[in-house]
């Protein structure tokens, strides 16, 4: 019997790759501040916001203080506690949700700002971060155009996409512009959690089930499965998309996903599901890639290796949200060889976000 949480072995000094990180959060002091701000006046009524933000916030623990002031560092803190974790650089994104609490007009400035000031202390440690441009994703044309903005004139590697927008997601095809920018780019989007949003989240609230243990990921792998399904890969086929947290489980239902959608769109049952140029099963194995954020465990880790492939899972620690030290360890002992093990940890970074 396997233990209930994997052994972390020390990790290996000097490995023959470098370690990158592809999902770390960071948030301007600004927008925490509006966070706030947002709590205390009843101007975000968000159910998903309130219950998380409610707590990183507006508490007065120890863990909440130290989070706080972690996703608000592009300087000293990050990089020490990225030395100290064996990281050797970060894929910064502004972290969930991001300004999509906001509305359109505002959220586009807010994303403006950000990216701004991302730029700002990527120039300072070039060798340490890249990240990710913020958007609005409800400004249309607005938001391809700072995605533009972003890589071209900001060196930015790709776009951060908070899920889903007060409860908005972007199957609809008025928001396709975004995709057609990124893909234009050559940049991937990558598909960040959020908690679920108002009209799904009641039955998750009882119990803490809202966020990381499981609402992020039904809310985000919803998401994903609603982008494939809308016929958005057979618009753009060179679309690429990145999911953390092993694929938000959407990897262990390919099966399923696959054999249903099949039957069900050539029934006619549903108006707005038709079949596809491609299976189901093909556009998760093409079109995304997969980090490992918040999973500090190999065999999710090798399951997504094996079925979707060894170049298209990338190693991510979820920083600060899950911070753990000795999590690249687990990895540098992981039952594969080194080149798989590079891959991992930096060759599938590097070609994704042309680092």
């Amino acid at each position: 019997m396997s233990e209930r949480y994997p052994a972390m072995p020390p990790r290996v000094e000097n490995p023959p790759y470098k370690r990158i990180a592809a999902e770390e959060a960071w948030l301007p002091p600004e927008i925490m501040d509006l966070y706030i701000k947002g709590l205390d006046d009843g101007t975000i009524t968000d159910p998903g916001f309130r219950s998380l933000w409610g707590f990183f916030g507006k508490s007065t623990t120890d863990k909440a203080r130290a989070h706080n002031r972690r996703i608000q560092s592009l300087g000293d803190e990050r990089l020490r506690d990225m030395d100290e974790s064996g990281i050797d650089m970060a894929v910064l994104a502004l972290s969930s949700p991001g300004v999509q609490v906001f509305e359109p007009a505002q959220a586009s400035a807010l994303a403006t700002m950000a990216n701004d000031m991302l730029a700002e202390g990527i120039a300072a440690h070039p060798n340490r971060f890249v990240g990710l441009a913020a958007f609005s994703p409800l400004d249309i044309g607005q938001a391809e155009k700072e995605l533009e903005r972003g890589v071209t004139k900001l060196g930015l590697r790709g776009g951060i996409l908070n899920s889903h927008t007060m409860g908005v997601y972007l199957d609809d095809e008025k928001y396709w512009g975004l995709f057609e920018a990124a893909e234009a780019l050559d940049v991937p989007i990558y598909l960040h959690p959020n908690t679920p949003p108002a009209d799904m989240i009641d039955p998750f609230l009882p119990r803490g089930l809202d966020a990381a243990v499981y609402g992020f990921a039904c809310e985000t792998g919803l998401h994903a499965l609603r982008l494939v399904v809308s016929g958005l890969f057979d618009r753009f086929p060179k679309l690429n998309i990145v999911l953390g947290h092993c694929g938000e489980a959407l990897p262990y239902w390919l099966y399923r996903i696959d054999y249903m959608h099949g039957h069900i769109s050539k029934t006619g049952r549903y108006p707005n599901v038709q079949p596809l140029k491609r299976r189901a099963w093909d556009y998760l194995c093409d079109n995304f890639y997969y980090t490992s954020s918040g999973v500090g465990w190999t065999p999710p880790v090798k399951y997504v290796q094996d079925v979707i492939g060894k170049d298209r899972m990338m190693y991510a620690m979820d920083y600060p949200w899950q911070f753990v030290q000795g999590e690249v360890g687990v990895f540098d002992h992981m039952d594969v060889d080194d080149a798989i093990k590079k891959a991992f940890f930096e060759d599938n970074a590097r070609k994704v976000f042309k680092i």
